[in-house]
């Protein structure tokens, strides 16, 4: 039983005592469930004489009651004053020898009540964009060159952004050459920006044939040290140039591409932008009422929720390498905290649940992105904690929304790019 209890905010410190008796109490129940399945010579299981498992397992049997009864002890604790903990509680023992009492105390956090938020005083701003002709028309000339056919021209064709050459390269810094740099027969297709800037560029204008020389400069950025932001020199050979021809935009190819007509294509490519459009208006309107929340919801939060979420943060960003400012990092840490303890009680509160039709939704959009879909499919049924933390993100999205549907909307008009600026 506890006998002492000290409370700061939502950090809980007790104080309890075992009794020398309900532990050998303990101690032996427990030691008679390892004699039915312990196994020592000469006896069978189950009729192990008591003493014997004492001298064999009386330690370990006394080391258990005190866990089990210290658990009882806390779960009824936590029970009678309606507590709900914030992490595994941190137990110290002060006096521990077999046969006598046992003093012991325990630490912990327990999770704040959710204050009242009034949903209708909350404003927040919904985007809305009109799908422009130009994205629809971009939109289907990258499906075009996608299905492109590529003729080799002859030797009198100047190469444009959108071909395909064949080229030898050999990269020099200075008069040596520099590893990594040289290349033969390599395919490049003009203006797709695989190669650093300036490169491409001096190769438009040039014919199959032609052997010259380019000046480029290496971003400073640049992956390899020993080449970011040298000035550099490659020697160009062409063998080839091949044009490419976009297929022209008629019902036949509409059906090729899984469509009725052009006319539907064009309606289906618009629905596609559409929704892309809706969906970065709705993550504009979560992050915005997020930042709400976190302005206006006054709770106590749990330091050791804090401390979790901050350990976490430094080792990752130790294992990556990057800076780390202690200060910045804390404020940001106390703040997923709070923001993930006011979605997760509002949600369980509002109703807010996360189907399996839900998850299999998103796992689908998310597999229609790779160009293999079933590795996806195979990621998450063998990775149950990527399925858990995918279902945690659904849920604060659901609790999200049904959070926006509360508040009062604003709409406003804006040009495409401010909706994906954020």
């Amino acid at each position: 039983m506890f006998k002492k209890e000290k409370i700061k905010d939502l950090h809980y410190h007790i104080a309890g005592l075992l009794t020398a008796d309900e532990i050998q109490k303990s101690a032996c129940e427990i030691l008679a469930k390892y004699g039915e399945k312990a196994k020592i010579p000469g006896f069978r299981p189950g009729k192990i004489p008591m003493n014997i498992l004492q001298q064999k397992y009386g330690d370990a049997a006394h080391a258990d009651a005190v866990d089990k009864l210290m658990n009882a002890d806390m779960d009824a604790y936590a029970k009678e004053k309606n507590l709900r903990l914030a992490g595994a509680p941190k137990a110290d023992i002060t006096k521990f020898a077999r046969g006598q009492d046992v003093e012991y105390s325990i630490e912990f956090d327990v999770l704040p009540a959710l204050p009242k938020i009034e949903l209708s005083g909350f404003t927040i701003t919904k985007k809305i964009a009109e799908v422009p002709e130009s994205e629809i028309e971009k939109s289907l000339d990258n499906l075009r060159k996608s299905r492109a056919t590529f003729e080799m021209q002859d030797a009198g064709y100047k190469a444009q952004n959108g071909d395909v050459t064949v080229i030898d390269f050999k990269g020099f810094l200075g008069n040596e050459p520099f590893e990594g740099g040289e290349a033969k027969k390599h395919r490049l297709v003009l203006g797709s920006g695989s190669f650093i800037p300036g490169f491409e560029e001096k190769i438009v204008g040039h014919k199959t044939g032609d052997k010259f020389d380019i000046d480029v400069t290496f971003p400073k950025d640049y992956h390899a040290p020993n080449l970011a932001g040298q000035k550099t020199k490659f020697e160009i050979e062409i063998h080839e140039i091949r044009k490419s021809i976009l297929p022209e935009l008629s019902d036949a190819f509409a059906k090729e591409v899984g469509r009725e007509s052009a006319a539907d294509l064009r309606e289906h490519i618009k629905r596609i932008l559409a929704e892309q459009y809706e969906d970065a208006a709705r993550r504009e309107m979560r992050n915005e009422l997020l930042d709400m929340l976190a302005d206006k919801v006054k709770m106590e939060i749990p330091e050791t929720l804090v401390s979790q979420e901050f350990d976490m943060a430094k080792r990752e960003a130790t294992s990556k390498g990057v800076a780390f400012d202690e200060k910045k990092e804390m404020k940001d840490a106390e703040r997923r905290v709070k923001l993930g303890l006011v979605l997760a009680e509002w949600g369980s509160a509002n109703d807010v649940k996360v189907t399996n039709e839900d998850l299999q939704k998103t796992i689908w959009k998310e597999a229609a992105g790779y160009p293999n879909p079933q590795q996806v499919f195979e990621f998450y049924n063998k990775n149950p904690n990527a399925v858990s933390m995918m279902r945690g993100m659904l849920f604060e999205q659901k609790a999200l929304d049904a959070m926006i549907a509360q508040a009062k909307i604003k709409e406003k008009t804006v040009k495409p790019d401010e909706i994906f600026k954020a």
